[in-house]
């Protein structure tokens, strides 16, 4: 068993003494010549990366719309037939008065007076900055608005609009005093 351990040492000094005489030689002498060759050309230049916008996230509102690549539904209109179900309908032909000219929502009530007997006016404010006496019977509003009362208050009308079927509705509006002002 000794001579085994021996014999395998001195086969490993014998392997190392091989190797070392390998490598004394000058037989890297051409890549070394080859690698200052390389170090000594210029370099080159590699352009930057450029640059990209970040993602910006879409958000699609239309989702609730008819697709515009779908053909489109075909409605049927049943209504049209139909005759206007009620008589009422502006007076086209009597002459208009002052506050017809105002959308209601541009018409405040800002007062009342007092006439002779029971009768009780309501002063109306306009965009425009003029005020106007008004009483039951009088006009105002851009829909064919017909008072039918006034208080203290507040002045009550009926509207008469289209009801979308080619006939027309009476609609029940009111303008209230801006105690505010």
């Amino acid at each position: 068993m000794a001579k085994q351990h021996a014999g395998k040492a001195w086969l490993g000094v014998c392997m190392a003494s091989l190797l070392s005489a390998c490598s004394q030689g000058n037989g890297f002498s051409d890549i070394d010549r080859f690698m200052e060759e390389t170090r000594a050309k210029p370099r080159g230049y590699v352009e930057p990366l450029p640059e990209f916008k970040a993602y910006e996230a879409f958000s699609y509102s239309a989702a609730d719309r008819r697709s515009p690549f779908e053909p489109p539904i075909e409605v049927q209109l049943t209504m049209v037939d139909q005759q206007p179900q009620s008589d009422i309908e502006p007076d086209l032909d009597r002459p208009k008065e002052v506050l017809e000219n105002f959308d209601l929502k541009a018409l405040q009530m800002v007062g009342t007076l007092s006439g002779t007997g029971d009768a009780l006016f309501a002063l109306i404010s306009d965009s425009e900055g003029g005020v106007h006496r008004v009483t039951t019977g009088n006009y105002m509003g851009q829909n064919y608005g017909r008072i039918i009362g006034v208080s203290e208050t507040r002045v009550e009308l009926v509207e008469i609009v289209p009801n979308g079927r080619g006939g027309w509705v009476e609609r029940p509006r009111s303008l209230s005093l801006d105690e505010e002002g």
